[in-house]
C-alpha cells in the first residue's frame, strides 16, 4: 500500500464516518468508515517506515560508474 492510497482510504473513511447519515439494514456505514480510517493509518505508517528504511539502504549501496573506453575499437 502506498502513501497516496493510504491517504485516500483515510479521507474516504472520514467521509463515511462523519458526513454520511444514511442507514442500511445489516450494514453500519459509520463502522465501515472507522475501519477504513484505521486501515489507512496503518498503511500510511507502514509505507513511511518502508520508505525510510529503503532510503537508508540506498545510501550505503551507492555504486559509482565511471566512463570507460569502448569495447570495440575502430579499425583504420
Amino acid at each position: 500500500m502506498y502513501i497516496g492510497s493510504s491517504i485516500f482510504m483515510i479521507a474516504l473513511g472520514a467521509i463515511l464516518k462523519f458526513a454520511v447519515t444514511a442507514t442500511v439494514a445489516g450494514f453500519n456505514i459509520q463502522t465501515a468508515g472507522v475501519i477504513l480510517i484505521v486501515a489507512g493509518i496503518i498503511g500510511l505508517v507502514v509505507s513511511l517506515i518502508m520508505m525510510a528504511s529503503a532510503d537508508r539502504r540506498g545510501a550505503r549501496d551507492v555504486e559509482v560508474v565511471r566512463e570507460r573506453e569502448p569495447v570495440a575499437r575502430e579499425r583504420y
